[in-house]
């Protein structure tokens, strides 16, 4: 483009696309790496999924204003790259980390994961943690360890409970003998005894009435006395 403010305004907008196509943004100050070290560190970025550039300052800050990767902005300061993560930050992180061991003159300023503002102790972190494989390889031996014992309990439940009641059986002395029903109690048909019967009271004779004299025969009433 010829004309300068179009290109400026190209490569605002691409600096934009390009942060709200990364899951993760790291930036960093390349000052004193020379061009073959430069091209050097893209080849390492490339492999764990990073592109790797190089803008103006002014013009990613114009990219960022009012816009969710705003907090990038203390970051722009010195000449800075920014690496745009599309891969697992990890393995970003430890990419960025070895390279600066070989080449002291790379500094890790800090990134952005999301709306998440990294520092460089962060990205230090990070760069520390295993990568993604060997965490869920830990995370299914860790899931993976309770089960197998879970199914070892499962296994040997029946052998520890016929072996306890057996121990049971023989602290009591034995099988107990089966107990023998006592005998229903036979139904007799001989009927109540009766109630012996009570004897009507015997009346007891009356008292005999006074006997009357006995007549003398030829004895005569006594003449009643004349007046």
């Amino acid at each position: 483009m010829d004309n300068p403010r179009q290109e400026k305004v190209a490569v605002v907008d691409e600096v934009r696309r390009r942060l709200d196509g990364a899951s993760a943004t790291i930036l960093t100050e390349y000052r004193g790496l020379t061009v073959a070290e430069l091209a050097e560190l893209r080849r390492a970025l490339a492999a764990v999924g990073v592109d790797y550039k190089v803008y103006k300052n002014t013009l990613v800050k114009l990219a960022i204003a009012g816009g969710p990767h705003a907090g990038l902005e203390t970051l722009l300061t010195g000449p800075t790259a920014i690496a745009f993560v599309s891969g697992e930050i990890t393995a970003v992180a430890k990419a960025l980390r070895d390279y600066a061991r070989a080449n002291p003159h790379l500094v890790v300023k800090g990134g952005l994961a999301g709306e998440s503002v990294l520092s460089q102790s962060d990205l230090t972190a990070l760069a520390d943690l295993p990568s993604r494989e060997v965490l869920l390889a830990r995370l299914a031996g860790a899931i993976a360890a309770p089960l197998q014992q879970f199914a070892g309990l499962l296994q040997a439940l029946p052998r520890n409970l016929a072996y306890g009641l057996s121990a049971l059986v023989d602290q009591q002395g034995g099988a107990p003998a089966e107990a023998t029903p006592a005998p229903e109690a036979e139904a007799t048909s001989e009927a109540p005894a009766a109630e012996p019967e009570v004897e009507a009271p015997v009346a007891e004779p009356e008292a005999p009435a006074e006997a009357e004299a006995p007549a003398v025969p030829g004895a005569e009433a006594a003449p009643e006395a004349e007046g």
